[in-house]
Parts: structure tokens; sequence; C-alpha cells
């Protein structure tokens, strides 16, 4: 996970020191060297209305981040076809007794704000406080990249230029709404506040839960719970439909005979082991039933992730919601069943 959030003025001069000459030197790429191609993103961010003076101090100073490129390419490429690890021992680490009490914490302390924004968005609290515990433990580990120079560095570095080029722009129009460099520190591949958003997330789908005038998702709850559920809202979140229940299978229950056959355009391995869509009936006549009321006619796919024998859930189309914050059913399994904690 990532680290603290606010940096000193020594941790930020640090940030931004440069590299050693040998990554320096070594690392123009697409035969441009760093400072020429930062001349081309500051030229973009004027051109799309960002000020001068936002430009300037967002740029001061500015290097390619070494630990950056590493930590972007040390992240696993498309996963090979040698299984899964199991569900259990992640639900375990992550579904435990401190995020728990933590979020039950979080929702009795804020109670009132929650109910407000569960009201508006149609998103149950329990899910928004899950997704706050699971991204930054509650808003205690936001990270502390110096977001301007790592998202620069990873748009110079090039393998997914036009993301991260766009991030950066973003990131311009979010300081130029008042914040300052030492704010906007995050992961190093550029999320950042509460709920983790990126600059373009930020732009699109923050919002003020508390009517002050700003979008704040470092340290005001109302404003990080309202842009959970604006999120998720987006994202089609149904409500009043549970994101999964847990389901009863049949001992001896051919599962791969329901496989679903369609390919997701994105993150394909991560649907390739739900089955396929099917009524709470239709999955009842096949003898596999959910240990919670769902309606008869809602749709839902099986999951059975550690295999045969093992816990199975039924999956609504809320836990495609999950996914679209992201594409993990580890990630999402967990904000689940921590949500389901959280209210209980």
């Amino acid at each position: 996970m990532i680290k603290r959030l606010l940096l000193s003025a020594a941790a930020l001069a640090t940030l931004s020191a440069p590299v050693s000459p040998s990554i320096a030197q070594s690392q123009a790429r697409d035969g441009i060297a760093f400072d020429d191609y930062m001349v081309t993103l500051k030229a973009r961010a004027r051109a799309e209305g960002v000020s001068e003076s936002t430009i300037q101090r967002m740029t001061a100073g500015l290097t390619p981040n070494d630990r950056v490129i590493r930590l972007d390419r040390g992240q696993p490429g498309r996963p090979t076809r040698r299984g899964y690890p199991a569900l259990a021992p992640y639900i375990a680490t992550h579904v435990n007794s401190v995020r728990i009490n933590g979020g039950r914490a979080v929702f009795r302390d804020n109670r009132s704000t929650l109910r407000a924004v569960e009201a508006e968005y149609g998103v149950p609290a329990e899910v928004i406080v899950a997704i706050f515990g699971h991204e930054t433990s509650y808003g205690r580990i936001r990270g502390n990249f110096d977001l301007s120079r790592s998202l620069a560095t990873l748009a110079w570095e090039g393998r997914r230029r036009e993301l991260f080029s766009n991030e950066f722009i973003a990131l311009m129009k979010v300081a130029d709404k008042g914040y300052s460099r030492s704010q906007l520190v995050g992961s190093y591949a550029g999320a950042f506040g509460n709920p983790q958003f990126l600059p373009s997330v930020y732009l699109r789908l923050a919002v003020d839960g508390d009517g002050d005038g700003r979008a704040n998702i470092f340290s005001n709850r109302a404003d990080t719970f309202a842009s959970i559920a604006n999120y998720f809202r987006d994202a089609g979140w149904r409500t009043g439909q549970p994101w999964g229940v847990r389901a009863s299978v049949p001992s001896g229950f051919n599962v791969d005979a329901y496989k679903n056959e369609l390919k997701a355009q994105v993150c394909s391995r991560v649907h390739e082991r739900h089955s396929q869509w099917k009524t709470v009936l239709e999955w009842r006549d096949l003898g596999v039933r959910p240990q919670r009321s769902l309606p008869d006619d809602a749709l839902v796919s099986l999951f059975q992730p550690d295999g045969p024998g093992k816990p199975a859930w039924l999956l609504t189309g809320n836990y495609r919601v999950i996914l679209e914050y992201n594409c993990s059913n580890y990630y999402a399994m967990s904000v689940g069943l921590l949500a389901d904690e959280i209210v209980n």
C-alpha cells in the first residue's frame, strides 16, 4: 500500500531532486529529453486554460523520478494461466478486525453525513466506508509522491504516454482550483486523496458534499463520501440491490457447465471465472440457493473462487460496479465483505 500523504518542504525537495546522471542521460524517450518534453506539456496546459502561475509552481525543478519508472515497470502484466491464488487468505488479511473495527468507528462517527449521502446517491453507506477503508485505511495512508513529478515522468517514459499525459494536464487543472503542490501528493501512478482518484476522475466526479463550495477529498469526510458515492452512481450502482450474497451449491455441482463464454474487452481474466447470468429462480432450479434474500427475477452470476466445496457467492450487477473502481476480484470481494461486516 501507499504511504503517508503530506510532505514537508524538505521531503518535497528530495522528491524533486535530480536522479543519478546515468539515469538522466540514458532515458531520453523516443529521442525526447525530459526538459524538452516538459515544454510540450506546458504548452498543452496553457492551451487548455491552465494559468501560468499554476504551471510554473507545479513544474518548478521537475526531473524524472527513476523510482516511479521502476515501480510502474514492476507492475504485473497480463497474467499467465497457471491458476489463481486462493481468495480466502487475501480476505483474511484485508477484512480483519482492525479494518472492520475502523470501518464501524467511521460509520458510527459520521452516521448522519453518510445517511444523507446514501439518500442522495443511492449507494449504501457501508459500501462507501469500505472503499474509504480499503483505499487509504480510512484516510491514514494516502501516498507521498509528488504527483506532478510522477505523472510527468510516466508521460515522458512513454509506455502509456496518452494516459499519463492526459492525467498530468488534469492535475494542472486540479491545481488551478487552488491546491498547493505540497497537497497534491499521492500514489506513484497519480491517485490521490481519501478515495485515491486520478486527476481526471477528480475533475469529472469529485463533488462538494457539505456545501462549502469545494470538493476537498483530502480532509473533508462529507466531500470524500459524496465523491465515492458519485463515482458508484456514475458507474451504474442499482439502489436497493446488494453486491452479492453467499450461496449454497449442491455437492458435485458442475460450475463449468455454466461457464461465461463472453470475453470482456477490459480485465478479461477478472470475469472469466464468473458464470453465465441467470435469474435467482433459475439458479434455485439448479440447486444453487442464496443464503440471504434476493428477488427471484434478479440476474446474478455464480462465483466460487476457491473451487468446489469452498465458499460461493451469487453476484449482482453491483459487484461489477465495484470492479469499475479496481478491476480485481480480490479487491471487489474484500470491499463487499468488509461492507457487510461494517453494517452488521
